[in-house]
């Protein structure tokens, strides 16, 4: 049998705001990533196919790491956890 080490998963939260000719809102969405290149691909793909936004109405202003305190998302708190 193989071992592996399992990545330490790390939580991203990025911000943003979509801007489409009669929609412009901005957005926070926490993501589970391993690098923030990973987590922004992540929230472009669930944003993008959630609300039919092509990537480039979308500009991606910031991406910072959160600590496991400051979650706000409860079901990425308890997969931080471990519950």
């Amino acid at each position: 049998m193989l071992c592996r080490k399992m990545k330490k998963v790390k939580v991203f939260r990025v911000t943003g705001e979509i801007k489409k000719p009669k929609l412009a809102t901005s957005f926070a969405k926490e993501v589970l990533a391993d690098k923030p290149e990973h987590a922004v691909e992540k929230v472009y793909a669930e944003i993008g196919s959630k609300h039919r936004v092509k990537r480039f109405y979308m500009k991606i202003t910031a991406v910072e790491e959160v600590a496991p305190e400051e979650i706000e998302n409860p079901v990425l708190k308890k997969i931080v956890a471990g519950e």
